[in-house]
């Protein structure tokens, strides 16, 4: 098993599957960066996923895991930073495929869509995924200017 830098945050309604998930990471030998929040209190989105964007920023090969109600808008806002794609994810297959043809770095999941045993297994695959490069690798390269 590859061991992996991972940084983690959410919103309030994604705190008790992030909670779940850095759990298991631990105590599988990653890494694992929490950055909250601490308190299921109300917060917003925007704010966690740029405290993960920031934080992932100098760490190459560094992997995120956010987490919301629905992924969506937890995801839309971690798209802002050119470094981060991030991908929202709803099983292996997704999951498998964001790293495969996107090599996407942080994988978004939604707390009220999915259960934690198909988020579970949605990590996995995105942590032991490699990026296929070849006919894929041009347009991660053209993903990356647009942001230039």
């Amino acid at each position: 098993m590859i061991t992996h830098e991972i940084y983690m945050a959410s919103d309030h309604a994604g705190i008790n599957l992030r909670l779940e998930l850095a759990a298991e990471l631990r105590e599988a030998g990653h890494i694992v960066h929490d950055l909250g929040p601490e308190a299921a209190e109300r917060v917003d989105y925007p704010d966690f996923a740029e405290k993960l964007a920031l934080a992932m920023k100098p760490v190459a090969d560094a992997r995120g895991v956010l987490v919301c109600g629905s992924g969506i808008g937890i995801s839309i806002a971690a798209n802002r930073f050119p470094w981060v794609r991030c991908a929202l994810c709803h099983d292996v297959t997704t999951a498998t495929l964001c790293r495969q043809h996107n090599d996407a770095n942080v994988i978004a999941l939604g707390e009220r869509l999915i259960g934690p045993t198909t988020a579970s297994d949605a990590l996995k695959a995105f942590l032991a995924t490699e990026f296929e490069g070849g006919r894929h690798a041009g347009r991660v390269d053209k993903l990356s200017a647009l942001n230039t």
